[in-house]
């Protein structure tokens, strides 16, 4: 194994961690079905054996980390704040935590529960460098997530938090970590202090970020300053979904989960190339979430790394995937619009919400030949899912934005 890798999963042939993946795959649903309530009765009908590839897990249902709210809600009463997805008791766990919502997530007591010291390791992370991690340690996993990580690959932790801009300046100043973990906007922030107060944070040669986008602008800023900066993509419910090894060449996807990229606000899998919603089944055997929901866009990149990673990789963030908007005092969900137009097997289309004077309209934009007959047909199963009347436009293949917008609302109000 090169040096250059955390371990030999991340150069497999793609082919064997597919199959593999499916194997393991297979046995978590097994797991789920067995000892989480919510799988037992959500997957009841599936047999894990069939699932033996992306066609076949296409099949099974969504759960979003929308429902969560509701479905923790449910079980509290019994004592089971995370709406009975987990694998293992309560009271077998490490930690617990609440992020906004509420939502309950569980942290096992594992080392690297959450998977970060890959995403550490690829960002040039080694054994024995300090880290300065200005995640949240208050309720929420963020800092937890990092310090699990960096504990992993034998990285002492300066646990800072948010916040208290000029302590944080000082601390560096006087511990001299190698490198920082946090949200980009942060880091300058403190450089930008240490910078007023003629601080020496210079020690700072590296910084895994997560929580925002990465301007091209604050990467070149900080390259300037001498910290080599990468970022990750993670979530309180996944632990590492994807991390930057190169800059600007996607995020590899994380060897314990099963990514898809599907049409929003259904369970639909898209080809390469299309914008979707994240759709991500973990191979953690205490939270075995099965199709999960993130309600992030992105799109898979195709090829791979110049690094030498085999895996996937995802584009990065590119917005929400819940496009759920009311229309004269009704909600339209993307799923309704989706089901109305499959049942005429056009592949690309957009309901675009406006305004005509004072009255919001509909006009379902498809890829198709004009043709007046299937215009009202289209209308018709429009109306029949949604419950409001539409227009609908056909435009020319390829003309509509590959964006992942199922739902478009233009709406303006003075």
């Amino acid at each position: 194994m090169a040096m250059e890798f955390f371990d030999d999963l991340e150069t497999r042939d793609p082919s064997l961690r597919e199959e593999r993946q499916f194997a393991e795959l297979r046995n978590q649903i097994e797991n789920a079905k067995t000892n989480a309530p919510y799988f037992a009765e959500a997957l009841k009908d599936f047999e894990p054996a069939r699932i033996v590839d992306r066609a076949a897990l296409a099949t099974l249902p969504v759960v979003r980390k929308g429902d969560l709210i509701e479905l923790q809600k449910k079980r509290v009463a019994k004592r089971d704040p995370f709406g009975g997805m987990t694998a293992v008791k309560t009271a077998h766990l490490g930690r617990i935590f609440m992020s906004p919502g509420p939502i309950y997530d569980p942290e096992a007591m594992r080392q690297d529960y959450w998977r970060l010291a890959r995403a550490l390791w690829a960002a040039g992370f080694r054994r024995g460098d300090v880290i300065h991690n200005c995640f949240s340690y208050h309720l929420t996993p963020a800092g937890s997530m990092l310090e699990m990580g960096a504990h992993a690959i034998g990285c002492p932790v300066v646990p800072a938090g948010t916040g208290n801009t000029e302590q944080q300046v000082r601390a560096i100043s006087d511990v001299r970590p190698a490198g920082y973990v946090g949200t980009p906007s942060f880091l300058k922030i403190i450089v930008e202090k240490a910078a007023e107060l003629g601080a020496d944070v210079s020690s700072l040669k590296r910084a895994l970020v997560s929580g925002e986008a990465v301007p091209k602008a604050l990467r070149g800023e900080m390259a300037a300053k001498g910290i080599e900066l990468r970022q990750c993509y993670a979530s309180a419910d996944l632990g590492l979904i994807g991390y930057e090894s190169v800059p600007d060449e996607g995020l590899i996807l994380d060897e314990w989960l099963v990514v898809e990229i599907v049409r929003p606000g259904t369970g639909e899998a898209l080809a390469d190339g299309e914008v979707g919603e994240v759709v991500v089944s973990t191979l953690n055997p205490d939270y075995p979430l099965i199709r999960f929901g993130t309600g992030d866009l992105s799109m898979f990149v195709p090829g791979t790394s110049s690094c030498g990673r085999t895996n996937r990789r995802l584009r990065g963030w590119m917005g929400r995937a819940d496009q759920t908007t009311k229309v004269k005092g009704m909600f339209v969900h993307p799923g309704q619009v989706a089901e109305a137009v499959a049942r005429h097997k056009i592949a690309k289309f957009r309901l675009v919400v406006s305004r005509e004077g004072d009255s919001d309209t509909m006009t379902l934009k498809v890829e198709a030949a004009s043709d007046a007959g299937l215009a009202a047909k289209l209308a018709e199963s429009l109306q029949a899912t949604t419950k409001l009347k539409g227009a609908v436009e056909f435009a020319a293949p390829g003309t509509l934005p590959n964006d992942g917008k199922v739902i478009e609302d233009v709406r303006k109000y003075d």
